[in-house]
């Protein structure tokens, strides 16, 4: 029997890593930026409230399979929550949906 040795991967330093040498890659990943910031603030409100993805289903009156998709669906694009539900979302989390625009940042070329 051999003893189970996990690889460790850190995403955010890959994906750091293939920007600096893929223009095609960065331009891709710098296109889902919003998309990774809206499940990063879905999943730190969840947890912040201490739930889990049941529980919050059980606040929500959904099944768990349904939070599993709102929370996957940052970047799938086959599936975007409509703002009713992200406001049920934050409500069931102790929290407020607030909605903001920024400007673009400029790059230099």
């Amino acid at each position: 029997m051999t003893d189970y040795k996990p690889v460790s991967f850190d995403p955010r330093a890959y994906a750091e890593d293939a920007s600096k040498h893929d223009p095609a890659f960065r331009e891709a990943y710098e296109g889902l930026a919003d998309e990774f910031a809206a499940l990063a603030e879905l999943l730190r409100a969840r947890q912040s409230a201490g739930l889990t993805q049941a529980e919050l289903a059980e606040r929500m009156g959904v099944s768990q399979p349904v939070i599993a998709r709102i929370e996957s669906s940052a970047g799938s694009h086959k599936h975007a929550p409509s703002l009713a539900t992200l406001r049920r979302y934050a409500e069931a989390c102790g929290q407020r949906l607030v909605i903001r625009l920024e400007p673009k940042e400029e790059h230099a070329a």
